[in-house]
Formats: C-alpha cells, structure tokens, sequence
C-alpha cells in the first residue's frame, strides 16, 4: 500500500459505512438528504471523524509554502501557483461523508462572499469518481472546482507534509504566501468561525 492509500484510508469511513454511503450516493442525490439529518441528530453510524476543533499559526510558525499539482473534475490540470498571492481555502471531502454534506451549504456561501476579494476556494475530494463528485455538487450547489484525489493522493500528501489533515472533512485556510494558516479538524463548527478566519487572512499583507 502506498503512503498516499493509507493516508487516505486513515481518512475514510469504515468498510460497511462506506458501502452504505456508496448505495445512497449512486440512487442519487436528494433534497431529503438521510445522512445529513442522521449526522445532525447525532446519529453518525459509525462515522468517524474530526470534532471540529481550530487551529491558527502565527506567521513565524507556518512553515514553507504548500507545493501541490492535481486534475480538477473535467480534467484540468491546477497547482499550487495558479493561487500565488491569494488566500486559498481547501475542503477534503467526498460524497458519502455525512459532515462533509452538512456544510457544503456554508462553504458555498462563503466562496461565494468572497470571490469578490480574490479568495479562492478548491475541493480536494478523496474517494469518488467524477460522476458521484459532480452529482453532489449538483446537488448541493457547489460551483467552485475539486480535485479528484483518490488514484494519485498527491495533493493530500502535499499537505500532510506540514499540517496533516487526519479527518475528513477538514478545511484548511492558506494564505496569500501559500502557506497554511488555519485549520478546522473536522465540519466546520459554524460559518462565522470560518468566515473570520479566511477574512483574517485577506486582511494580512
């Protein structure tokens, strides 16, 4: 197995969730979506996963700048440089991952608040094919572009280098140094946290 499967694995529900996952996301995705609700009844079936805990790095102690290449949804080849001089926000995620459907909402709607200011957002999603990864943003109404992640691992690697991401989701704010400067180890606790973080690293130089 190589680093970036066990990685990955690390991040991933259990065998017999995942297949549960997979049933539901293949029957299509729906406005009654059961494993958003079950997650927010507290009922997460055995998911496991970060507790939503913030972490925030001085500017001394960010380390070097994260290098990363991937292949969007459609093919694209994006890389690290492509956000030179920009605030990045990154989300691994993937389909069948309950807190991962919670707040997509709330990443949507950030992006969206920002764009204005020239923060980007990319999703870096570690398991799904590119017709369940554009099923869920359909369905969610992502419009910002994901990385399939799951045959190559090499932008999860490219992070867990200097601040490793150990659940999914987890949400890390980079900044215009391509640096990381934030992360939220799990669903974000709330749009607002987020929402200072990101608007902290617009507002430094």
């Amino acid at each position: 197995m190589t680093a970036a499967s066990r990685l990955r694995a690390r991040l991933l529900l259990p065998i017999a969730a995942v297949a549960a996952a997979t049933t539901l996301v293949l029957a299509g995705c729906t406005a009654d979506d059961s494993l958003a609700k079950q997650y927010r009844s507290g009922n997460g079936q055995n998911y496991i996963a970060g507790d939503g805990t913030v972490s925030e790095y001085a500017d001394a102690n960010r380390g070097e700048p994260v290098s990363f290449t991937g292949t969007l949804q459609d093919g694209t080849k994006v890389s690290s440089s492509d956000y030179a001089g920009k605030v990045l926000v990154v989300n691994f995620w993937y389909a069948g991952c309950p807190p991962c459907r919670v707040e997509a909402p709330d990443l949507e709607s950030l992006s969206q608040k920002y764009a204005a200011q020239g923060v980007d957002f990319l999703g870096v999603n570690l398991y799904d094919s590119a017709q369940t990864a554009e099923s869920f943003e359909k369905d969610k109404g992502v419009t910002y572009p994901s990385v399939l992640d799951r045959d190559t691992g090499s932008v999860l690697l490219a992070f867990s280098k200097t601040v490793p991401p150990k659940a999914t989701p987890t949400t890390l704010v980079v900044d215009k140094k391509g640096r990381v400067a934030a992360r939220i180890l799990g669903a974000i606790p709330g749009k607002s946290i987020l929402d200072t973080l990101i608007s902290d690293a617009v507002a430094e130089h």
